[in-house]
């Protein structure tokens, strides 16, 4: 059992050397969204904004098709509280049967950051946001980043082969986050 334990030890280390940050994925394009900095994990695509309620946009290429990362500011305070935004979103997804939203707040960079990763099927969101008709086989990933300057928002919708091995580059995409100098 200790060769088996030392083997794998030894092959997340090969693999880490090939490309971990921490976070445990690379990033790709930096990202300033009204004072906040973040790097865009590797693949994935500033876009213009579809919208001007959008500070920032970005694709994100997969097995299941694309994702859309979308991430709001509205103002030092303004946007609603973490909790309001974290049962918004959730409510956007029915989920899969014996599943339920995840939910983890943790702190990093001298910033308070609430995130939670849903599947199942999603809905049409208030104000026409989301899909205009139900999308089963789904995720959000979403976010509430809170610190000097903010909140600010991120929320990844899409498919959930798309999504799915984004989980962890999205978690390490907000540990990386930091206020713009």
């Amino acid at each position: 059992m200790a060769v088996r334990s030392r083997l794998t030890v030894a092959v997340a280390l090969i693999l880490c050397g090939v490309g971990c940050t921490r976070g445990g994925e690379q990033a790709g394009t930096p990202l300033d969204v009204k004072g906040l900095h973040v790097e865009l994990p590797a693949g994935w695509k500033s876009v213009p904004p579809a919208s001007p309620m959008r500070a920032a946009q970005a694709v994100i290429e997969g097995p299941g098709g694309p994702a859309d990362l979308a991430v709001f500011h509205f103002g030092a305070g303004q946007g609603g509280d973490v909790e309001a935004n974290l049962q918004r979103w959730v409510a956007q997804i029915v989920p899969q049967p014996g599943s339920s939203p995840e939910r983890e707040t943790f702190d990093a960079n001298g910033l308070r950051i609430t995130w939670i990763d849903a599947e199942g099927t999603l809905q049409g969101g208030p104000m026409g946001m989301g899909p205009s008709t139900p999308q089963p086989g789904s995720r959000l990933l979403g976010a509430v980043v809170e610190g000097e300057g903010g909140p600010w928002f991120f929320k990844a919708t899409g498919p959930d082969a798309t999504l799915a091995p984004q989980r962890l580059p999205f978690r390490g995409m907000l540990q990386r986050a930091r206020l713009s100098k």
